[in-house]
């Protein structure tokens, strides 16, 4: 927690043994710490040497048999007034840093902005692929726009949920649009819907041209044919241009005509009983079938056999009192179900 501030580790858990115990030796804060008392009794001189603590003599206790001189006790200044001047440090040292990023930026594209290099950056091989799909992504502070299609070649799947949890946790807004094709098995279907629960929004497409990442509408990537690159993963990234500017409109053509898959709407049940609001289990395979999935192609993606997909659609007609498939897809979404 302080070690933005400049702390170490174990700076910070001296520094917080200290807040359970304003003042103490170094021997007693090493045993709360759970270090040596020579490496306590060093931090504890650092923390004195930058304000955080301040040394105190010890009153001797003449009745402890002990002729010595008591240990040195430190006393802890008050974090209000002891990390106040450290904050403003960090702070002042973030804005030099946002400025020269800003400089280094526009320097950057006064330049490239006389040359076809600046529109257009290929990127050649797994290892730069993935580090500038992850920079994309890591990068964004207001929007991501994806298109998902086939499988993964440059980046791994385990990769790519860690950047998208990332983004939203961040509160980036994130659309997704995927291709019918990409909710290939359980597993996928079952890590698209995690996602959508943590903000991620989703709808898909019977296809798409290409996949496709766009960061703060300010550059995008895109994956090339592996046979122009000699059988090497390559992309292209691309900065403000007329073709980016394309590459959104292709995005927001194909997100207006794409069905919404795992929305947020009533809360569902793991478990049905007698509640009236359908299960989770039960809005997965609903999902699926309003996005054009037949129920034989629903139940291997979910790993069901069919009879399990016809029940689970038969109890959500019958909690909706209608009596067709198609009525069921309109009182779903008239009741925010998906």
């Amino acid at each position: 927690m302080l070690q933005a501030l400049g702390l170490s580790p174990a700076e910070e858990a001296v520094y917080t043994a200290m807040l359970v115990r304003p003042s103490a030796s170094a021997g007693e804060l090493a045993l709360q710490a759970g270090i040596a008392e020579a490496e306590s009794d060093r931090i504890l001189l650092d923390l004195a040497a930058r304000g955080l603590v301040v040394a105190v003599n010890a009153t001797p206790d003449s009745g402890d048999g002990n002729d010595g001189p008591p240990p040195t006790c430190y006393r802890l200044t008050p974090p209000s007034v002891a990390l106040a001047p450290l904050l403003a440090e960090q702070r002042n040292a973030l804005h030099l840093a946002e400025t020269a990023f800003s400089k280094l930026t526009e320097q950057y594209r006064t330049t490239a902005a006389h040359t076809a290099g600046g529109v257009v950056e290929v990127v050649v091989g797994v290892e730069q692929v993935a580090h500038r799909f992850l920079q994309l992504q890591r990068g964004a502070q207001r929007e991501l726009l994806v298109f998902l299609v086939g499988e993964p070649i440059a980046v791994p799947r385990e990769d790519t949920d860690t950047s998208e949890s990332s983004a939203l946790e961040r509160g980036v807004d994130f659309r997704v649009v995927a291709d019918k094709e990409y909710l290939a098995g359980h597993e996928v279907v079952q890590d698209v819907r995690e996602a959508v629960a943590a903000g991620l929004v989703l709808r898909l497409a019977d296809s798409l041209p290409l996949k496709m990442v766009v960061s703060d509408r300010e550059r995008a990537m895109v994956p090339l044919d592996m046979t122009e690159s000699g059988g090497e993963p390559s992309a292209i990234v691309v900065h403000p241009s007329g073709l980016l500017t394309a590459l959104v409109h292709l995005f927001e053509r194909e997100w207006a005509q794409g069905r919404p898959m795992f929305t947020t709407g009533v809360e569902a049940h793991d478990e049905p009983a007698s509640d009236q609001q359908p299960a989770a289990e039960e809005l997965e395979v609903l999902a699926l079938l309003l996005a054009g999935f037949s129920d034989r192609r629903a139940a291997s993606e979910l790993g069901l056999s069919i009879r399990t997909v016809e029940r689970r659609v038969r109890r959500l007609m019958d909690l909706s009192g209608v009596e067709s498939r198609l009525q069921l897809g309109w009182h779903a979404a008239r009741v925010g179900w998906l």
